[in-house]
């Protein structure tokens, strides 16, 4: 025991005297970094040359790789091979590979791709499709028939799997009919214009010409309008009419299914399903009263895994228990066991009289704390209380953390205001880490004040402890004020921004949303003007006291204008409060059908998962059992004279 102390005691010492080292040479490493940015290569190649002994003196080296492998000369074989020896399983040596593999895939180098692929430990979705390209021009033919094996789930994958998908349709060992499916689905996507490649690779005899499939894509309501008599004769024709009805219903589901009603008896019964099931998901998606219709209609067609989710919707926005049954019971088997299609076949069963059934289903996932996990475990009779304990963590796991190489490197970088590399270096450190080693990893983050590191490193933990880091309440001394003047509910304004931004007060979205609430710049100043904040400037956004106002204010004036609902007041946080409102039906919505129902992918899981975190908030904030259900409530209906 005072041998494991006495190491723990030196792991500790020996981090902070290289901590100490680290902030000696922080001017280097930031004018290396601007150096990279501007493309000033002497410079880097300078600053890369010197040898400090700082703690992210790797990152100098592994930018001037990065800059070397971006620009048309020799490879430096031998310097990448000893910088991956010299950081061996580190983040940067994962990088470096991925760059290096890009680099010999532009200039085709196959043999040397396949070599250095092998150390790779997690390739994205480029790289896997480069590798089997590499195989295919190494003579590797069996890579023809695992691409086959998995070609209609491979339909999305990344352009750099083309080549490969290209090979094995021109040989013949894909057929007509799945080229078709795999150009259907890509006609029903955002990027369409790709249907083109997979429509080229056709016997010509097959394919539509590029000149109509383009005017098709320019304008399928003319398209349509205009067909010709004998359209019907052959699969192109057909298959180019139902493509402009797809594109039409993506934005109008009602004109299309008009314009099918004209030519239904033209199609053949699988092309009439498919219509069917293609009205049915974009009229779910648009509120239209006819999508459960449509989608009944389709039958046993093949379905995309987002048709067949959202033909569970559709069921759901009727609340037609056995038809809920039939279309979970027509999921795939893994799409089955997600929570949330166990928890709605516990309640299509419940409600048709079969109670020890569907309490076997909410047993499965009862006690999460999840959006489901609570529900079903309110279903059992079990309001949610939130534990109270916490991991064990010895002072050897905590001096373990301290001295990882790969979280000190995290930490100098978040130090540096280099926050996507230091969220990178910190995942990559938790790898298969022990439950020890993370707790104590999440409290160096806590420590550190780096709360989205603290949070989502203790949900990699044991799901019944440590909710102390999970549902961390920072600021408290400056937002409790705003939250008793706003008049809101404290445990709903932490969800809320816990789910935004993790706390992280410099937080800036890809949209531009800025600071612990992600207000918008637009909305800010609206807010602003409406609370009368005098002096108000967007730069004000990233002060943590204006953003709070401003965003707990947004919150009190969307909650008054949604009926005070939560639900549809984190919906309109989120999308907008037009959006939230027109979202409800024409008669009460149980609120977990409405959440379950959103249309947008990104808001119906930040409702989900904002109002999970409120019944969590509150139960740890007041200590007593909570309702998700009762916060859920009921939706009110649409007003008949909104759109």
């Amino acid at each position: 025991m005072a041998k494991g102390l006495w190491a723990a005691l030196a792991l500790v010492l020996a981090s902070l005297t290289q901590g100490a080292y680290g902030q000696i040479g922080d001017d280097r490493i930031l004018a290396a970094r601007e150096a990279l940015r501007t493309g000033d290569r002497a410079t880097l190649e300078r600053l890369a040359a010197e040898r400090e002994p700082h703690v992210l003196d790797p990152y100098v080296r592994y930018w001037r790789l990065t800059n070397i492998l971006a620009r048309p000369e020799a490879l430096p074989v031998d310097e990448l091979n000893d910088f991956l020896l010299r950081e061996p399983d580190s983040q940067l040596a994962e990088r470096l590979r991925g760059d290096w593999l890009r680099r010999m895939a532009r200039e085709q180098d196959w043999s040397g791709f396949l070599q250095v692929y092998a150390d790779l430990r997690e390739p994205d979705a480029e790289l896997r499709c480069l590798q089997r390209n590499a195989r295919l021009e190494s003579g590797d033919m069996t890579v023809l028939d695992e691409v086959r094996a998995r070609w209609m789930e491979l339909a999305d994958n990344h352009n750099a799997c083309e080549p490969v998908f290209r090979t094995l349709a021109l040989a013949g060992h894909i057929g007509s009919d799945e080229l078709w499916w795999r150009a259907r689905r890509q006609i029903d996507s955002r990027s369409p214009s790709n249907a083109r490649a997979t429509l080229s690779w056709m016997k010509p005899a097959d394919a539509p010409s590029v000149a109509d499939f383009d005017r098709m894509m320019k304008s399928p309501s003319t398209w349509l309008d205009r067909l010709p008599a004998n359209f019907a004769i052959s699969r192109a024709g057909r298959e180019l009419a139902m493509a402009a009805l797809v594109r039409i219903a993506r934005e109008d589901v009602s004109s299309a299914y008009a314009r099918f009603a004209r030519i239904e008896d033209r199609l053949g019964a699988d092309e009439r399903a498919y219509i069917h099931a293609t009205l049915g998901h974009h009229g779910s998606l648009q509120g239209s009263p006819g999508a459960v219709r449509w989608f009944r209609a389709a039958g046993k067609v093949p379905m995309s895994a987002e048709q067949r989710a959202w033909r569970v919707r559709a069921e759901l926005r009727v609340e037609d228990w056995r038809g809920v049954q039939a279309a979970i019971e027509g999921l795939a088997a893994t799409e089955q066991t997600q929570p949330e299609w166990t928890y709605w076949l516990g309640r299509a069963l419940a409600a048709q009289s079969r109670p020890a059934e569907a309490a076997a289903l909410f047993q499965r996932i009862a006690g999460r704390p999840s959006f489901y996990g609570i529900l079903a475990g309110e279903e059992l009779g079990n309001a949610f209380a939130a534990p109270s304990r916490s991991g064990t963590v010895t002072a050897e796991d905590i001096a373990r953390a301290d001295a990882d190489p790969g979280l000190r490197r995290a930490l100098a970088l978040y130090r540096l205001e280099m926050r996507t590399e230091g969220m990178r270096e910190w995942n990559w450190s938790l790898r298969g880490r022990d439950e020890g080693f993370l707790i104590a990893a999440a409290r160096l983050a806590l420590r550190n004040e780096i709360y989205d590191r603290a949070i989502n490193t203790a949900e990699r933990t044991d799901p019944q402890a440590n909710f102390d880091l999970r549902f961390l309440t920072p600021y408290r001394q400056l937002i409790e004020p705003q939250v008793h003047q706003q008049g809101l509910d404290m445990a709903w304004v932490y969800g809320l921004m816990r789910q935004e931004s993790r706390f992280i007060a410099p937080a800036r979205s890809s949209s531009g949303a800025q600071g612990l609430m992600q207000v918008m710049p637009a909305t800010g100043k609206w807010v602003a003007r409406k609370i009368g904040l005098a002096g108000y400037h967007q730069g004000m956004l990233t002060d943590p006291d204006t953003n709070v106002l401003l965003g707990t204010s947004y919150m009190r004036l969307i909650l008054e204008d949604l009926d005070d609902h939560p639900v549809l007041a984190s919906a309109g946080y989120n999308a907008g409060p037009g959006r939230a409102r027109r979202w409800r039906d024409e008669r009460p919505l149980e609120g977990a059908i409405y959440a379950e129902t959103i249309p947008f992918d990104e808001t119906r899981d930040y409702v989900k998962k904002v109002m999970a975190n409120a019944v969590i908030y509150a139960a740890m904030l007041e200590a007593k059992p909570q309702s998700l259900k009762a916060r859920l409530g009921t939706i009110s209906p649409r007003l008949t004279a909104e759109p």
